[in-house]
């Protein structure tokens, strides 16, 4: 059975993963406590009681472990990966895995020569809906894929946010940060391994700080499929979850929605897909098919044959997500009066 710690207990993401693992059969063994957000530590103690604390260091240099499970503040994430690298540990990083071209740069250099596998948790890899659509699209149900379109509000749920969250320089920028997720759905859908940014922007439409970016844009292109992507920070508090998720698909025989996190119609819970083909339309309730990508990434701790991503496509989503951030046109909106 392999063995994790999870370190950098600064996000709640790690709930997910820590659970993601365990139930593929991995055992957290040590947590490093230290956070930039008590809450966090508070949830993930109540939710692993059974998990004992230890110092970051002595977690990595424990032979015992396997790997580790990184989720502290964004810009800590390479440094903290590439140190359990050279102790010889795989490891599964929440996104965004890197901030800047040269922590990519040396994460890269860290695989190289360690042999060690570095796993950004995508949103695609953990999403059951994503995996179905994934698979139909392959099937060439829906023809010739075309066009994709992703739209990923966020509520911003202000009161929790710790002060990292609003500094650009400690997440990356908004589409470093969230459009990482779009950039792979895109890459995975087009059936490709690189894209051409073709256009990318970033808005401060008034959420304080003055400057925080609250909305993003980007179109993605491969020489036969195009793709447009709008991430915000202004799901209202009205709606009852944290984002009405969506991604729509054209083929030139069918098209196909996602909604991530709930359907309007009012049929409960999440995952919901809603396909049209030639001769019908189809709702596919996706919420208890199987996901893989924890058992994957498990398997692979064990095999060293990593099935849950390959490790070059890892580094290019990560790539194209720096460089649409990079490139991308800024804009603020006047205040009304």
């Amino acid at each position: 059975m392999p063995r994790f710690a999870a370190i950098g207990l600064d996000h709640r993401h790690v709930y997910d993963l820590t659970q993601g693992l365990l139930d593929a059969g991995a055992a957290c063994v040590g947590y490093n406590p230290d956070t930039t957000d008590p809450r966090v530590l508070a949830g993930f103690q109540k939710r692993f009681p059974h998990v004992p604390a230890a110092e970051t260091v002595r977690l990595l240099d424990d032979p015992s472990i396997d790997f580790v499970v990184i989720a502290a503040v964004p810009r800590d994430r390479a440094d903290l990966a590439i140190a359990a690298m050279q102790r010889g540990k795989d490891v599964m990083v929440d996104k965004p895995g890197i901030t800047t071209p040269g922590q990519l740069a040396a994460v890269q250099r860290a695989v190289a020569e360690t042999g060690r596998y570095w796993s950004v948790a995508l949103g695609r890899l953990a999403s059951p809906a994503q995996q179905e659509a994934l698979r139909i699209v392959r099937s060439g149900e829906l023809g010739r894929l075309v066009h994709t379109t992703s739209l990923a509000p966020h509520r911003l749920n202000r009161a929790l946010r710790p002060a990292w969250f609003f500094d650009a320089p400690a997440y990356g920028g908004i589409i470093n940060d969230i459009g990482v997720h779009a950039i792979d759905q895109f890459l995975a859908f087009a059936d490709a391994t690189d894209a051409e940014i073709v256009h990318s922007a970033v808005g401060a439409f008034g959420t304080e700080p003055a400057g925080f970016e609250d909305f993003a844009e980007l179109m993605l292109a491969t020489p036969s499929v195009r793709g447009y992507v709008r991430l915000d920070w202004f799901t209202p508090d009205g709606l009852p979850t944290w984002g009405d998720g969506r991604c729509f698909v054209v083929g030139t025989e069918g098209t196909l929605e996602l909604r991530k996190n709930l359907d309007i119609e009012g049929r409960p819970g999440t995952d919901h897909m809603f396909v049209a083909n030639r001769s019908a339309t189809r709702h596919i309730d996706c919420s208890k098919l199987p996901v893989t990508y924890y058992s994957d990434f498990v398997a692979g701790v064990v095999s060293r044959n990593h099935r849950a991503m390959p490790q070059q496509q890892v580094f290019a989503v990560c790539r194209l997500a720096l460089h649409a951030q990079a490139r991308a046109t800024r804009y603020t909106a006047e205040r009304p009066g």
